[in-house]
């Protein structure tokens, strides 16, 4: 346990420390600053960060597993075919904050093992590797070999024959096989707009060699990739530990000069359940980096932390009730409908989020150009959905054959503080209209797997990434995808979720997903909720960073990769 007293004392006792510290360097850098840091980069020591998802450790090792999280856990070590061009971050003067969960803007994509690619006619796409990559040696696993493009056709196909795999995800491709041994041929059986994504840089585009897969992909001391780091302790609800790895190919541009990555000997990545003790390790220093924090910690560690550094940033994950439609009396759209105004949005917004979140703001992300549309703009029967109307959803809870109401199960996980809080409110809006829920709620794995096995009850409040601007839409609502959590299933727009994705034009495919959004929204087959603020915070040592969290689908490795410690800041902080 850590002594909160005593930690607020210690770090009052640094206080003038840490302002002459920052004032000897200079260079103290708030988020979103234009102006990149020309300091020279200085190798050595151990950045500790406290997770963005700080509940969960890692769900799996293998990638055949199709875990949404194992981007995070392994993109350390196992590299993709491109990645987020992070020299085009807000922190370097570029557009672009890199904290967005699976969306890489098309100006914004670089080549990680790829080293060039073109389509050499509408529906086949050539790559060509980096020469030199190296997996480095793994006693017990494999020697040290070069990557090739062997290993990219191995991977995909064993992707693809995992019987984890989401429906539909490679359907696209007939074919990818290797012309010779740094140049893959991907061939399509039509153009799928997430081709990049899908097996580029997306969640599930990591190139493992097949010896990690005969050794056993699993177990976590088997893993061996080309990344920057290897994976050299994890110990399971507390951390993740990742080594430099010596024959990383890969370099940094820094005012004008090249320099090897990776620049810190350890990543430690931390699992911290209790919200009290991430944000104390933090203002005492014991973290670098909290990648993230409720608004109710913020105004504290401001005044206890002066020093920290900040960024502020819309969730990429919505968050909502799912009402599955295949069970009464969610078949009914009066009755989701009359769930949705039952619930004052606008006063959960101001009262419980403190004003840091935005009523509406999923399954569309603001930050889509093209593809978002605010309320305003939005039809009257999906603004009527965020009006708060006990009225009228009683009349149409009485109209649907339920004048009293009725009861209905809700799972939620456990590992969630702000859903455990969240919940109650829900259900206190609720019961003014007559509808009672049974509050259930679970560990993660249990809580997760009764979604994937779709045995999750009528109610099922969670989290879902907004992803990117056509796969929030094709993930949640196309009939048997994974995270499609209310079972919704409409033929018709299953085509049309198809057709948009084969559209080339970029234009007429933003048309037909806005309009894809505001049905789905209408149709209410969930109990839309605000989307809220998150905070991360670091302090003024880490250097090279700028709030960056996501290079790829929630992979930060090549974001580690690039940061270092100034630990003679660090020393002189007190710390």
């Amino acid at each position: 346990m850590i002594d909160n007293d005593k930690a607020v004392h210690r770090t009052a006792k640094r206080a003038a420390a840490i302002a002459a510290a920052v004032a000897l360097a200079g260079m103290a850098v708030t988020a979103g600053s234009a102006i990149a840091q020309a300091e020279a980069p200085k190798y050595g020591g151990t950045v500790e960060i406290g997770s963005v998802y700080p509940t969960i450790s890692a769900l799996s090792w293998d990638l055949a597993d199709w875990n949404w999280k194992q981007n995070y856990d392994t993109g350390q070590v196992y590299e993709h075919l491109f990645a987020a061009d992070l020299s085009k971050a807000k922190r370097n003067g570029g557009k672009y904050a890199f904290q967005a969960d699976a969306w890489l803007p098309e100006d914004a994509i670089r080549g990680e093992l790829a080293e060039s690619w073109k389509w050499t006619d509408p529906l086949t796409l050539e790559v060509k590797l980096r020469k030199g990559v190296k997996f480095p040696a793994k006693p017990g696993v494999m020697e040290e070999r070069e990557l090739v493009a062997e290993d990219v056709v191995f991977s995909y196909s064993r992707q693809e024959a995992s019987a984890k795999k989401i429906p539909t995800y490679f359907d696209h491709l007939s074919k990818v096989e290797a012309r010779d041994k740094h140049t893959v041929v991907f061939r399509f059986k039509e153009f799928n707009a997430e081709w990049d994504y899908r097996f580029g840089w997306g969640y599930y585009s990591g190139i493992m060699p097949k010896e990690v897969a005969t050794a056993g992909a699993a177990n976590w001391k088997n893993v061996n990739g080309t990344g920057p780091f290897t994976l050299t302790q994890f110990v399971q609800g507390n951390a993740s530990t990742y080594t430099k790895n010596p024959q990383y190919w890969d370099s940094e541009r820094i005012g004008n000069k090249d320099y090897k990555l990776p620049f810190v000997d350890k990543v430690v990545l931390r699992t911290i359940k209790d919200e009290a003790t991430r944000n104390t390790m933090l203002r005492t220093g014991k973290l670098d980096i909290m990648e993230g924090l409720r608004w109710t910690a913020v105004d504290e560690l401001k005044r206890s932390a002066p020093q920290l550094q900040w960024s502020r940033w819309l969730s990429y994950t919505g968050q909502y009730l799912a009402l599955r439609v295949d069970t009464k009396p969610f078949n009914d759209i009066r009755v989701r409908r009359a769930l949705n105004m039952a619930i004052n949005k606008q006063e959960i917004v101001k009262q419980y989020y403190g004003g840091n979140a935005e009523l509406f703001a999923y399954p569309q992300h603001p930050d889509y150009v093209g593809y978002y549309e605010p309320l305003s703009a939005m039809p009257d029967n999906v603004k009527e959905l965020f009006t708060y109307n006990p009225d009228k959803a009683r009349k149409l809870l009485a109209e649907a054959g339920y004048p009293k109401g009725f009861t209905f199960k809700v799972q939620v996980c456990a590992c969630s503080p702000d859903h455990m809080e969240l919940l109650p409110l829900i259900a206190a809006y609720l019961e003014q209209v007559g509808v009672r829920i049974q509050i259930q709620p679970m560990e993660y794995g249990a809580f997760l797997s009764a979604m994937t096995t779709k045995t999750n009850a009528p109610g099922y409040m969670m989290n879902n990434g907004h992803t990117n601007p056509t796969t929030t839409i094709r993930k949640s609502f196309v009939s048997g995808q994974v995270w499609n959590a209310s079972q919704w299933n409409d033929p018709k727009f299953d085509k049309r979720v198809q057709e948009a994705f084969e559209l080339r034009d970029v234009g007429k495919r933003q048309e037909a997903l806005r309009a894809l959004t505001r049905e789905i929204v209408a149709q209410a087959p969930y109990i839309w909720l605000p989307t809220q603020y998150v905070y991360t915070a670091w302090w003024p040592w880490v250097k090279n960073y700028g709030g960056e969290l996501r290079a790829g689908a929630v992979r930060p490795g090549p974001i580690y990769a690039r940061l270092w410690i100034d630990q003679e800041m660090k020393k002189k902080m007190g710390f």
